[in-house]
This record gives structure tokens, sequence and C-alpha cells, in this order.
């Protein structure tokens, strides 16, 4: 991606990818800080092919990134995927939020 150019984020992408558990604990280790892939397996009791598949569809959807130094992953957050999904549930929230002070105006409150 150019500097200014966005990803193509598709929200379902983003929330597909978030809608595994062991993925949510992988962006949740990982809020804490950069990560090697073997340390993220650990806790898991993962391995780290399984691991590496969940660290794909992460990065497919711009939630994390992975940098490969000799024989070490080391996987970090993006907040490019966290971004759009807040973006996508914010413009939601507002929609709904409009739609309800319309209808309170309409009921006289």
């Amino acid at each position: 991606h150019t500097a200014n150019s966005q990803p193509n984020l598709e929200p379902g992408l983003i929330f597909d990818a978030l809608g595994e558990p062991t993925r949510r604990a992988i962006v949740d280790h990982l809020s804490r800080g950069p990560a090697s892939v073997s340390s993220l397996a650990e806790p898991l009791g993962v391995t780290l092919a399984a691991v590496l598949q969940h660290v794909q569809v992460l990065e497919r959807a711009s939630l994390v990134t992975s940098r490969k130094v000799g024989r070490v992953r080391t996987c970090s957050l993006d907040q490019t995927g966290l971004r759009a999904a807040e973006t996508w549930i914010s413009e939601r929230r507002t929609a709904m939020e409009q739609k309800l002070d319309r209808l309170a105006e309409v009921l006289g409150e």
C-alpha cells in the first residue's frame, strides 16, 4: 500500500477473523506488544502451524502484521483493521442514534 491508499477492507473479513476464539486470543496477546509465533502458540496449546494459519487470516484482515528475521517470525498488531471495524461500528451507532432522535421528536419527547 502506498502512504495515501487505504486497503480494501470488507467489514465481514475483519469480523470473520475476530469471530474465532483463538484469533481473538492472538489479538489480545499482541495488544500487549509484539510476540513471536512460538510465544503465541505456547499459552494457546496449539501447534506453530496452526498459529501461522491464524496469523495469515489476521493479516488478510489487516489486524496483524508479521516479519520473519532468520528463523523467528514476530507478529504485531496492525491498527488498520481495528480502525476499520471501529469506523463501521461507529457509523451504525450514529445512524441508529439519529433514528432514535427523530422518533423522540415525533413522539414529542
